[in-house]
């Protein structure tokens, strides 16, 4: 199973160390072509309206909306999930608009009030330590949209079919169980389209 990092912007070294754990070979992807080769993509934290005008420059929105609508798994963190999500409050328009859902940029503040704690998350049976910083927010999902935390009544992760999202970082703590139900995902879709 050959997973990509979106090597753009943010932790790609640390996710790709956390799908490794997880039983994956991981890949840093910095060309659209290298997406025909890889069975699942995750796109990173960083600095969203940077991924989005990067991912433009290099012709990566269309590549990566083929990904997606082949039914290939996409799991995007922090800034990756508003990357994905259809709408961006108080922003006309959308990166690659594939997932049913509405953020809010920087919802937990700034850098300064980043913060750890665990978090329960349906699938997983331990709780998961998360890493906040200047996380967003899923502020209003569709109905096809399962949600899979939250925290302090608000939505931090989610799925819609193929499509996953945190708002923290996951692969900034030695717990890789949400890259592994990532990967179980990946494996899910192998089984359903052999």
């Amino acid at each position: 199973m050959k997973v990509g990092v979106l090597a753009l912007q943010g932790a790609v070294a640390e996710h790709i160390a956390s799908l490794q754990r997880a039983g994956a070979e991981g890949v840093p992807v910095k060309h659209p072509d290298q997406l025909e080769e890889l069975d699942g993509l995750i796109i990173p934290g960083g600095e969203s309206t940077t991924i989005g005008k990067l991912m433009r420059k290099y012709n990566f929105i269309e590549a990566i909306r083929e990904f997606s609508h082949q039914g290939k798994p996409i799991f995007g963190t922090c800034a990756g999930l508003i990357v994905l999500a259809k709408g961006i409050e108080g922003e006309e328009e959308a990166h690659l608009g594939l997932m049913d859902i509405t953020v809010s940029r920087n919802a937990f503040g700034r850098q300064r009030e980043s913060f750890e704690t665990n978090l329960e998350v349906k699938g997983l049976k331990e709780p998961l330590r998360a890493v906040f910083i200047r996380a967003p927010l899923i502020t209003s999902v569709a109905d096809s949209v399962d949600v899979l935390s939250t925290y302090k009544d608000e939505i931090v992760a989610a799925r819609q079919g193929h499509l996953l999202v945190s708002s923290f970082h996951p692969e900034l703590t030695d717990d890789y169980s949400l890259h592994k139900y990532f990967t179980e995902m990946i494996q899910r879709r192998h089984v359903t389209v052999s």
